[in-house]
């Protein structure tokens, strides 16, 4: 026989329900603000530099500064480093001293050591930071994209004429053009005319309706304008050359470009070969979890997601990975990068490596880190490059 339940009993329970749906609603809204916290990170420009680094003390008169221990301050080279408060970029040398928390080096070409203050900064790749300083010819041109007029800085080769090769460098996320100039004098020396360009949402170039990175699917589009611009003035054959996003930039445009029939080559410095690679070894080292990172990943690519991270298309994740599309790759490729790159894995590129032996050349470096092969080891870097440049140019010479 059923007893009947007394109202105290139906109170007791009624407000134990409630609590748990209430508990359930809260936790799925903290996932997904966390979810879309994540997945804005990776399409949303960040308009200031990462503050990686941590200044302890500048003398002066020995033209030396002091910094925190990291992996990248304690790596061997030349490097830049901006410093909030200084209105220099300070040009960091050789190290003259370490120990297991600090790291001493050396100020090239340095007058305003003085300004320098302890605290935070932001250590840098980036060795020049205007065009003149390379002490070439350069002049600064625009491109027509289908945003606006993007800057570019445009380096004649060294003996122009109808017949020199042309060189088009991308920068990657986060940066701008000053990035890539270390490779303009390797380039130029080979004999190309150099367009190092600008793109969408890179605080240089127009920005697009959404104001968001597309990770390659829409910058591209201002990459084909710049192989318009090399078209019209003549240029009879190019190489891409990119940098980390810019190397998927690159790869896109080579892809898809309706100018493709005069790219000849493609450089690729510490590229995203593919993105889901890339966005889960970050999450690892955010110590985002598995769920939250893949919900964030589906939430870039779906349609549905748009409202929520400002995109005003979904980006295919799947087109980007180049690996999946190796069969489609129809251009030769250099590819330069360390397997201890610490942001972009390498594994994607000893893959595309290993897919397409027939036009992947795959350099190796240790120690680089990220986007600073150059500065490790330029004369190896260059080298390779110069290599690669010569083979190339002797099949186009054989071809004709």
């Amino acid at each position: 026989m059923n007893r009947p339940c007394h109202a105290g009993q139906r109170q007791r329970r009624l407000p134990v329900a409630g609590i748990l749906g209430a508990s359930a609603a809260l936790a799925a809204g903290l996932f997904g603000a966390v979810v879309t916290a994540v997945a804005r990170r990776v399409v949303i420009p960040v308009p200031t530099r990462p503050l990686d680094a941590r200044v302890l003390s500048a003398a002066p008169r020995q033209r030396t500064i002091t910094l925190a221990a990291t992996p990248d301050t304690l790596l061997p080279g030349r490097y830049g480093l901006w410093v909030p408060g200084s209105e220099r970029y300070h040009r960091l040398g050789p190290v003259l001293e370490r120990t297991t928390q600090t790291v001493t080096r050396e100020l090239i070409e340095d007058d305003e050591v003085s300004r320098i203050v302890p605290g935070p900064a932001s250590f840098s790749g980036w060795y020049f930071r205007h065009p003149a300083e390379l002490g070439l010819e350069f002049a600064d041109v625009m491109i027509e994209t289908e945003l606006g007029d993007a800057p570019a800085w445009r380096f004649p080769a060294p003996e122009p004429s109808a017949d020199a090769p042309w060189a088009i460098l991308v920068h990657g996320r986060g940066v701008q053009r000053p990035e890539v100039l270390r490779a303009v004098p390797v380039l130029h020396a080979a004999g190309y005319e150099c367009l190092v360009v600008s793109y969408r949402n890179d605080g240089e170039a127009p920005a697009s309706a959404d104001g968001r990175y597309g990770l390659g699917a829409t910058e591209w589009r201002d990459v084909d304008a710049a192989l318009a611009y090399a078209a019209e003035h003549g240029a009879p054959r190019v190489v891409l050359m990119g940098w980390s996003m810019g190397g998927a930039i690159v790869l896109q445009t080579a892809q898809r470009s309706i100018h493709d029939s005069i790219v000849d080559g493609v450089i690729l410095d510490s590229p995203v070969v593919d993105w889901r690679s890339v966005l889960r070894f970050q999450a690892k080292a955010s110590r985002i979890p598995p769920l939250v990172r893949d919900t964030a990943m589906w939430l870039i690519g779906s349609r549905a997601g748009r409202l929520l991270t400002g995109l005003r298309h979904p980006i295919d994740l799947d087109r980007l990975d180049r690996v999946a599309h190796a069969g489609e790759l129809h251009h030769p490729v250099l590819i330069l990068h360390s397997d201890d790159d610490g942001f972009v894995p390498s594994d994607a590129s000893h893959a595309l490596a290993e897919a397409r032996p027939d036009l992947v050349t795959l350099v190796t470096f240790s120690v680089a880190r990220h986007t600073k092969l150059w500065n490790f080891a330029p004369e190896r870097w260059s080298d390779a490059i110069s290599e690669w440049l010569a083979r190339l140019n002797e099949t186009a010479r054989s071809a004709t």
